[in-house]
């Protein structure tokens, strides 16, 4: 037997509203705010994310899926969403049109890491993208669209963590002074920060190991290191947050993981999925487009990880709404009615009633038990006294009770019940 493949799902038939749900929340907030849906290739040219997330990042050395093609070309299956929105906003001309572009994304991505809990290497994420709007306004709107989101799910206890990092110039001083902090304490620390304290200072803050977190602790922080027009964004930012009634904490060690950030950065974190506890991240990134060949155009945005949403929900009892079963199962008691029931289940659905019948041979009472499996909220039984009088009984599944109808005013009676 051939097996699934390592770090990867099915999603079963059985779970798939779950899915639907998340992925109708996405677009429904998505249209709140004006966003429209832009779809990109699963694999692009290797150097977009080379360039775009950054060669310092861990997604880059260590996790991205790239082969060869057959014109000996290099690709990657996309392992973000960014930085194929931010190529096609390039190659398309769109900073020509009306800004800003406010798009957003529901798309597989792919990273080779340890398989855990909400994370996988075929992964799903929704993902929201503005282009054009330099202000704080656009983040914090960017904010509240994650937060409305996350409400929409059902989602509670979720908290808001936001934090800047600032400009290349601000950056720059702050990288020398973290660099002076962490110098005496290299050898204290794992391999994979010290190999990011030449490199990318910066993502030494975002370690996970608690050698590594000991010593951070008492670094300077990046937001004392901020320069005029950085602070007067950030603090803004926080004005609008406040007066839009969302509650947030400045985390000084968000950096995000990847290099294309700056300024606002923000996390929602739980406590509720294990140790990694980021449900939905973003901010800003205004120099991307300008390093992927365009113009300079600022830009903001978040994903969210759908699987880890799902086991969220999962362990803190949100409740999906479980997708309905079909309007009406057509039961025949035999060949003759069985036939009949497959042609009135075609007229119905051509007229957008969902209608079942069977396709085992079961028995009538055994078709009964079926459409209450599949949660059929009508059931009709069709016999040889039913097609000669041309009236049947349909049956509530609700209550039990049943209703007189003629065969040929089905249709009528179900857009009744619509």
């Amino acid at each position: 037997m051939i097996n699934i493949p390592k770090g990867t799902k099915d999603v079963l038939p059985k779970d798939a509203y779950k899915w639907h749900f998340i992925e109708d929340a996405a677009r429904g907030t998505a249209e709140l705010f004006n966003m429209k849906e832009i779809r990109t290739p699963v694999f692009e040219h290797t150097e977009l994310f080379l360039r775009g997330v950054g060669d310092t990042t861990d997604i880059v050395n260590k996790e991205m899926y790239t082969f060869k093609d057959k014109g000996d070309r290099s690709i990657t299956l996309k392992p973000e969403g960014t930085a194929g929105a931010a190529r096609s906003f390039i190659e398309n001309g769109m900073g020509a049109g009306l800004l800003p572009v406010k798009m957003y994304y529901i798309i597989p991505a792919f990273r080779y890491e340890r398989p855990q809990a909400g994370r996988l290497r075929e992964f799903h994420q929704f993902g929201v993208e503005v282009y054009g709007a330099a202000g704080p306004d656009a983040d914090a709107e960017v904010i509240f669209a994650a937060a409305h989101f996350l409400n929409k799910l059902g989602i509670k206890n979720v908290k808001l963590n936001i934090n800047s990092i600032g400009c290349k110039e601000c950056r720059a001083r702050y990288n020398a002074a973290l660099k002076d902090y962490l110098r005496p304490h290299l050898a204290e620390m794992c391999s994979t920060c010290r190999e990011r304290f030449e490199k990318n200072p910066l993502r030494i803050l975002d370690c996970k190991e608690e050698k590594c977190k000991l010593v951070t602790a008492g670094a300077p922080k990046m937001i004392d290191y901020l320069c005029g027009e950085c602070k007067e964004h950030f603090e803004k930012v926080q004005q609008l947050l406040t007066a839009g009634g969302l509650e947030y904490t400045i985390d000084p060690n968000i950096v995000r993981g990847l290099d294309y950030y700056t300024k606002t950065v923000f996390e929602f974190v739980s406590e509720n999925i294990g140790a990694q506890g980021t449900v939905c991240g973003g901010g800003r990134y205004d120099g991307l487009i300008e390093e992927l060949g365009g113009s300079h155009v600022p830009a903001v945005g978040f994903a969210a990880g759908m699987e880890r949403l799902i086991l969220l929900m999962e362990n803190t009892g949100v409740q999906f709404p479980e997708e309905c079963g079909p309007d009406v199962f057509l039961a025949g008691m035999d060949e003759e009615s069985r036939t009949a029931a497959f042609g009135i289940a075609c007229k119905l659905r051509s007229e957008g009633i969902s209608a079942e019948c069977d396709h085992m041979g079961r028995s009538l009472k055994a078709q009964f038990k079926y459409a209450d499996k599949i949660g059929a909220r009508h059931v009709v039984a069709l016999g040889g006294n039913e097609l000669e009088s041309g009236e049947c009984n349909v049956k509530r599944m609700s209550d039990g009770s049943t209703e007189p109808v003629k065969i040929d005013g089905l249709c009528a009676y179900f857009k009744g019940k619509k």
